[in-house]
């Protein structure tokens, strides 16, 4: 598994180590707006999920799910811990942002308790996703998910994806193309491919409603069990997470503070500057606005 790491800037701090996690089809230059501003503060890790990006391709599709992403990512936080602190800059605080898929195993992630000596997870950031995922959305995201478009040029390959995604909102030419170009790799023909493993959507594919909704119960089961302070991002015009399921997430389990943006879908790109300023005092600050102490 590949990763993308910014280490702090000078005036930051090595020992607050922040992991930022891609939604389902990207890979983690998604963060790379957020991560130069993060980094300023504190070190960031940007890993690509595994059949994503730089990492390897999996040889059973079937791996392609959450609960071996989960895996992955505390070997990567394991190996991390490890090396920092026999490079004598222990990792002190450990915070999350995790988008659509991302947030998903971010919930895993917080809600299991550490092993002894790994430093708890502090502070988490789910953007547009929570316990319930809509059917509507499951079934939008099957439509493209898969496929393996070929193209000629890089701006030929952003206009492609600008469509595919067009719920992520309004960005200008260049942020698309910015956005677009580490989702593409050359293929033999000299022409352009998407950068992840169009196997990913085999174990996608075989979600069914049912499924879904009996999911929904472990997805509650897993957010109540929360103890980071949790920020909740939605696009107001999410198809994804519901306004309905995004307020009741603000009344149970570490009862996040939820932030909206409009004319967005899902998700958020934490591109634009509305939204980077939402998320880093969330993560900078000693106590972020909108939380109360708790005894």
């Amino acid at each position: 598994m590949a990763y993308w790491d910014w280490p702090a800037a000078e005036s930051g701090d090595d020992g607050h180590l922040i992991l930022c996690v891609h939604g389902l089809s990207r890979n983690g230059r998604d963060f790379d707006v957020l991560a130069r501003q993060l980094s300023l503060h504190a070190r960031v890790i940007c890993p690509d999920v595994v059949g994503r990006g730089r990492s390897d391709w999996l040889a059973d599709p079937q791996s392609y799910q959450v609960p071996f992403y989960v895996a992955d990512m505390l070997t990567l936080l394991q190996t991390v811990l490890a090396e920092s602190a026999a490079a004598g800059r222990p990792v002190t605080q450990l915070d999350w942002v995790g988008t659509s898929m991302g947030g998903l195993i971010g919930m895993a992630v917080a809600a299991l308790p550490p092993p002894p000596g790994r430093v708890v997870l502090r502070r988490l950031v789910l953007n547009d996703v929570g316990p319930v995922i809509t059917w509507a959305s499951i079934q939008r995201i099957g439509t493209y998910l898969g496929q393996q478009p070929e193209f000629d040029s890089e701006q030929q390959a952003a206009d492609y994806l600008r469509r595919v995604a067009a719920s992520f909102g309004p960005h200008s030419d260049a942020e698309w193309l910015a956005l677009s170009r580490p989702m593409l790799r050359p293929l033999d023909n000299g022409r352009l491919g998407l950068h992840y493993d169009p196997a990913i959507a085999v174990a996608f594919a075989d979600m069914t409603e049912a499924a879904a909704a009996a999911n929904e119960h472990l997805l509650w089961q897993l957010y109540d069990g929360i103890q980071a302070q949790t920020l909740l991002l939605r696009g107001a015009e999410s198809d994804l997470l519901t306004r309905e399921a995004a307020q009741r997430m603000t009344l149970r389990g570490p009862r996040a503070r939820l932030v909206e943006f409009a004319r967005v879908g899902h998700a958020p790109t934490l591109v634009h500057a509305d939204q980077t300023a939402v998320v880093l005092p969330f993560l900078i600050d000693a106590q972020p606005p909108g939380f109360d102490d708790v005894d």
